[in-house]
């Protein structure tokens, strides 16, 4: 650390860490699962911070979050209902309401004081979407959820999950199996989106997600954004047996997007087809 105050050293690759000043600390609490803190981080403003990681901050939380939904929700033409496992916070379950499209959005999280302390202290990220009308917040485990579910019910399915590399809990989040579960309580034209953490500094946990999608659907296609707050690219990949993203046109997107009344501050269409251009970006050695 340099000079003086609190400082959250945080590992971001393999080989390199990243130091943020905290300007104030506004709240702690602890889980059977994690330890979250809501943080004032200088440059970066709030910031939620789980286990010591930094999940969004109010400077570059936009890149993450519209970059994770709107591509597979303009994807699909009539995304009426809506699944989301993860996204504890409600950034991404804001995000999906947007589309005028929706009249159900269930969202699952297992830890009911991650979205409790999102509804306290996270205002400026959720935006009140718990209590839209539309939603429906599930506190049970992801892998059981999709098993119960019934079949033939979700348009779109959006992953909001911790890094695959994260431990053995969350590596069945990112295996063919669950991804079949998924499937199977999608439509047939349905449409899944998953985060899948960093291709460049975790190139063979990211070949696991996308080898275990590509059997699992007929279209896939992966990109990926630099999130400044943490420090790599964050990548994300959808899939559908019925829609080719690639076919999804930055005019399509844009105009999608107009009639659902969906209004953004990072991601458009011309966006889109770049981040499909770029795709994912592994080490060159």
């Amino acid at each position: 650390m340099n000079g003086e105050g609190l400082y959250l050293l945080e590992p971001a690759g393999k080989t390199f860490k990243l130091q943020f000043k905290v300007l104030k600390v506004y709240a702690v609490e602890k889980t059977p699962h994690q330890e979250m803190m809501l943080v004032e981080l200088e440059g970066f403003g709030k910031a939620l911070v789980i286990d010591n990681f930094i999940q969004s901050t109010e400077a570059d939380e936009a890149f993450y979050h519209e970059s994770l939904v709107h591509p597979a929700m303009a994807l699909h033409p009539d995304p009426v209902r809506v699944l989301i496992i993860g996204g504890g916070e409600g950034a991404t379950l804001r995000e999906v309401l947007k589309h005028g499209t929706v009249r159900e959005a269930v969202m699952v999280d297992i830890d009911p004081v991650v979205v409790e302390f999102s509804k306290k202290y996270l205002e400026y990220m959720h935006q009140g979407s718990f209590n839209d009308p539309r939603s429906r917040v599930l506190i049970m485990d992801g892998l059981r959820y999709v098993k119960e579910a019934p079949s033939d019910y979700f348009d779109v399915a959006i992953m909001d999950l911790t890094d695959p590399y994260a431990g053995d809990v969350a590596k069945p989040l990112y295996s063919e199996e669950f991804y079949r579960d998924v499937k199977r309580v999608l439509k047939r034209d349905g449409v899944m989106v998953t985060q899948a953490g960093s291709s460049y500094f975790y190139t063979s946990e990211y070949d696991y997600v996308l080898g275990n999608i590509g059997r699992v659907y007929r279209y896939t296609a992966e990109y990926n954004i630099w999130i400044p707050s943490f420090g790599l690219n964050v990548n994300f990949i959808v899939a559908s047996d019925t829609y080719d993203p690639y076919s999804l046109t930055a005019r399509d997107f844009d105009e999608r997007l107009a009639t659902r009344g969906v209004k953004t501050r990072f991601i458009n269409g011309e966006r889109y087809r770049g981040l499909l251009a770029i795709g994912a970006l592994r080490p060159l050695h």
